[in-house]
């Protein structure tokens, strides 16, 4: 083998590795509220998504337009 393909299998290994410990990891602790109600679960999504998705297709129109 050249050490190419010595380096990559070597990479590939610790990505391995490290995913499988990221996972044996257990959660936090679940928190008491007592008489209070829990916390709201996320944030909504809002008009800032469809902002980030327009300017995405205005760049992809752009950059086929700049191949051309």
């Amino acid at each position: 083998m050249n050490r190419k393909k010595v380096k990559i299998l070597l990479v590939s290994f610790c990505f391995m590795l490290f995913s499988l410990v990221a996972y044996s990891e257990i959660g936090p602790p679940e928190p008491e509220y007592g008489n209070n109600p829990p916390p709201p679960m996320g944030l909504p999504i809002d008009g800032g998504l469809s902002l980030l998705l327009a300017s995405g297709v205005a760049y992809g129109i752009y950059s086929l337009k700049r191949k051309k």
